[in-house]
């Protein structure tokens, strides 16, 4: 798959994810923030809780499912954006999250979108 393509992959999961995210009632407050400790892919809230996701598209899981690609290390990296973002926009939620979003575009039909809360 070519970089380009990638890109183009990611940012429909990344759509699909959103969408997800509102059907369920929570608000997206942020997409793709970047700072310079990486990116965040959604800052949603639900409820009082500040939640931090990071979504994970594929287009097939022949090299591994959305979910094995959080690590120990992309976890610490999760909750270091998420202290940052607090940091910048001075704000204190009740609890802060983290969610993975793993959206898996099949060749036909639509996309399997599955989270899992609090993985870190």
């Amino acid at each position: 798959m070519t970089q380009q393509r990638k890109k183009s992959v990611g940012a429909y999961g990344e759509r699909v994810a959103a969408d997800h995210l509102r059907s369920i009632g929570m608000a997206i407050l942020a997409t793709n923030w970047t700072c310079r400790f990486g990116e965040i892919d959604i800052v949603a809230r639900d409820g009082s809780t500040l939640v931090i996701c990071e979504v994970k598209t594929r287009t097939s899981n022949s090299h591994g499912g959305p979910f094995e690609a959080i690590t120990g290390q992309k976890a610490a990296r999760l909750r270091r954006l998420a202290s940052h973002w607090l940091e910048v926009h001075d704000i204190s939620p009740a609890s802060i999250r983290i969610d993975v979003i793993s959206v898996v575009v099949p060749p036909r039909g639509g996309p399997v979108v599955e989270r899992i809360a609090g993985v870190a």
